[in-house]
């Protein structure tokens, strides 16, 4: 493996990717709703809603795991939603982030070379097939990785800011997100990006394997739903623990690809 021409390949990829509008416009509507948006409204509602609607965060008691009773139990009824829902609850949530940005720039990897009648030329480079894949999954993990980090910078920088007044000191980020951002968000978004570029090397557009790869998401949901529900708790040991499954994963998808990956069988599509 030539690590300078899979370098080139990832940094052509990725101008392009600045280039690109659907993933720019995507990135910023995902980031205005993650990091802004929901800890604005989250630290806001114990204060904007009358002390005879603050019942209704009642429930949230049962969504506490038996792990952290202890550690939330001095929290007033006001700081218990805050910390509960933007501290823990929302944490798997996130992983959408990634998975999405590096759905939408795997998907552009082959496909989108295709929709644009460049791919024959970047066939016929003399990269070898292995070199031309990772550069590809390069191209769309760095930037996945970095926005997601970025967001979370943001989204700490939100919820101490506009929660402050509630809280009364700055208590983001968690362990259990720390752990998650440095662990769970890269396997996730590299578990994105080696599906949908496989995916993408057999389809001929860009909609179909950004669609089939989107499936991805439910693997997110599972996560949520499991927390929610009081089945799964991503604790900081959780959290390194499923990502080092997801980045086990990552490796027999990648290695999959590499060996599978034809660019004779893609010239012949073209």
């Amino acid at each position: 493996m030539n690590r300078q021409i899979i370098r080139a390949l990832a940094e052509k990829d990725i101008a392009e990717v600045a280039q690109n509008r659907i993933a720019i416009s995507g990135a910023i509507i995902l980031s205005v709703i993650f990091a802004v948006v929901f800890p604005l409204l989250i630290t806001q509602m114990p204060v904007l809603l009358p002390e005879s609607d603050q019942p209704a965060f009642d429930d949230l008691e049962e969504l506490i795991p038996p792990q952290l009773i202890d550690e939330l139990a001095d929290l007033s009824p006001q700081q218990l939603p805050i910390v509960l829902i933007l501290g823990y609850l929302m944490a798997p949530l996130f992983l959408i982030l990634p998975l999405m940005l590096a759905c939408i720039i795997a998907a552009e990897a082959f496909v989108g070379e295709k929709e644009r009648k460049t791919l024959e030329a970047l066939l016929y480079t003399p990269a070898t097939d292995g070199e031309l894949f990772l550069g590809k999954v390069l191209a769309a993990l760095i930037p996945a990785i970095v926005y997601t980090w970025v967001n979370f910078l943001v989204f700490a920088f939100v919820t101490n800011l506009a929660g402050y007044p509630v809280m009364g000191r700055f208590w983001f980020p968690t362990p259990s997100w720390l752990a998650l951002m440095v662990v769970v968000v890269p396997a996730i978004a590299l578990l994105g990006v080696a599906v949908t570029v496989i995916i993408s090397t057999r389809v001929r557009t860009f909609m179909e394997a950004y669609q089939v790869s989107g499936a991805l998401v439910l693997v997110i949901l599972v996560l949520v739903v499991a927390q929610s529900v009081g089945l799964l708790f991503l604790s900081p040991l959780v959290a390194v623990l499923v990502g080092i499954a997801f980045f086990a994963l990552d490796a027999v998808l990648i290695m999959a690809g590499i060996r599978t990956f034809s660019r004779s069988e893609l010239i012949a599509r073209i």
